[in-house]
């Protein structure tokens, strides 16, 4: 599901969740700050009591996010809701692709205006394809993000009090693989993943989807690609990296 463009939001909003909570937990336990709070003002969630463990754990933060029951509905739906558009766009690239044979085997045989007329056709389409690949690329991916935000907002204070109930002292994110990432290798052991997720799973209340169901949005269509022949259109944009797990 994720993109380096992902991975960094992901990063930064779980740095954000984290540091959030480790501010409140500050402000709690300030008298001063406790006194200066309105009488009518709601109380806060208690805050994770501070690291005292020893213990160094992982976890794929990617992986848990759509792993989740939340983020297997979500993404899911999502998908489905994407799917008129990649039909959209598969079938608009078989049209240029067909155009692009037609040229290629007629490209002899047409005149110069009928043969500049023809590669201009091509020219115009493929560019207004790319352009609508794009946005489509750019609104899944932005759709993408606010589900995973969403369920990472909530997915951090489970993963702090399940480390901080386990004597863990450090969990290190292993969505990015070295040498993108900070873990070179690591053993099953030490992964904290699964029972991360699946004390987020007992919280939030949401029952498994059925088997079978998707766990994502289904990467928007490539780009037809040009032939050696002419006309020569403008390279194409890489579909967006899907998300990668332990190495």
């Amino acid at each position: 599901m994720t993109s380096k463009f992902l991975r960094f939001v992901l990063a930064i909003a779980f740095s954000l969740s984290i540091a959030a909570m480790a501010q409140t937990g500050t402000a709690a336990a300030t008298p001063a700050a406790a006194a200066a709070a309105p009488a009518a003002a709601p109380t806060a969630a208690p805050a994770a009591a501070p690291a005292t463990g020893t213990r160094v754990g992982t976890i794929n933060i990617e992986q848990a996010i759509v792993a989740t029951n939340e983020g297997r509905r979500d993404f899911d739906a999502l998908s489905k809701k994407l799917e008129p558009k990649q039909t959209e766009l598969k079938n608009t690239s078989d049209e240029i692709e067909g155009l692009k044979k037609q040229f290629s085997t007629q490209e002899g045989k047409l005149n110069d205006e009928a043969r500049a007329s023809l590669q201009k056709q091509i020219e115009t389409k493929q560019k207004a394809f790319e352009r609508s690949v794009q946005d489509a690329r750019e609104e899944a991916q932005s759709q993408q993000n606010e589900i995973a935000q969403r369920i990472l907002q909530k997915l951090a204070p489970v993963l702090v009090k399940y480390a901080g109930g386990n004597g863990f002292g450090m969990i290190i994110d292993t969505s990015q693989p070295w040498p993108q990432g900070p873990v070179v290798w690591y053993g099953e052991a030490v992964d904290i993943t699964r029972p991360v997720v699946e004390a987020y799973n007992a919280q939030s209340g949401v029952p498994a989807p059925p088997p079978g169901t998707g766990t994502g949005a289904k990467p928007v269509t490539r780009p037809a690609t040009t032939p050696a022949t002419k006309p020569a259109a403008p390279a194409t944009t890489p579909p967006p990296a899907k998300p990668q797990g332990k190495q």
